[in-house]
């Protein structure tokens, strides 16, 4: 996802592609699988893109403990919020909640960098969280080791609003250009949609269709 051998902050630049993406109906998440130990592959389909939430989805790089537990962490936070609230947090929100979270605990700080992108009643929205605990809104941003080639194709295609399956297509060609070019990255994508009906998690056989459509296989 990630690198799982050393805890140091310069490994969040490496070992893992993850990418969100603001659209005319929702948010377009996606990730690879291969998480990494060094120059070694120590995982082949490795989890990196969860549902948090019926409107809230979240990916993750870093460490493969520090990630995981901030995944559990904020999908506990959330319920709790919904049950004491009785309607589901906001994007920022939730972007607050995990911040805080990770400002918190500076004296054994999480190395991840996280992802959240969902659908509330302001509309959709994507937001970068840094292991400091900052936290920016964008209309699309991509973190890890690939993220280079990742932007190389969203900024080149990026000219105006993108309807869903635009930026699933933009997605899976910048995972895939990321894992032709960086060995930290690999082995299948994963997508899903976030839309004001529903959070859905594409079928592998659907994005090997667009891949096949795209002349990426």
């Amino acid at each position: 996802m990630m690198d799982i051998s050393n805890s140091n902050m310069d490994r969040l630049k490496t070992g893992t592609t993850t990418v969100a993406v603001v659209t005319k109906e929702g948010v377009v998440m996606g990730t690879e699988h291969r998480a990494t130990m060094g120059n070694f592959i120590a995982h082949k389909g490795t989890q990196k893109l969860f549902k948090i939430d019926e409107n809230l989805g979240m990916t993750i790089a870093g460490l493969v403990g520090d990630a995981q537990l901030l995944v559990r962490y904020l999908k506990a936070e959330i319920s709790l919020y919904r049950l004491k609230q009785g309607k589901n947090i906001t994007i920022e929100g939730a972007s607050t909640l995990l911040a805080n979270i990770l400002t918190g605990n500076r004296y054994f700080p999480y190395y991840a960098w996280v992802l959240l992108g969902g659908v509330d009643n302001k509309g959709s929205h994507v937001y970068s969280i840094d292991p400091a605990g900052g936290y920016i809104e964008d209309k699309f941003v991509s973190v890890g080791s690939g993220s280079t080639f990742v932007y190389g194709v969203l900024e080149d295609n990026i000219k105006g609003d993108l309807s869903l399956t635009e930026a699933i297509d933009l997605t899976i060609r910048g995972i895939s250009a990321a894992m032709k070019r960086d060995s930290a990255s690999g082995d299948g994508i994963s997508i899903a949609t976030i839309t004001q009906k529903e959070f859905k998690f594409m079928d592998e056989e659907d994005i090997k269709k667009r891949m096949n459509k795209l002349k990426l296989l």
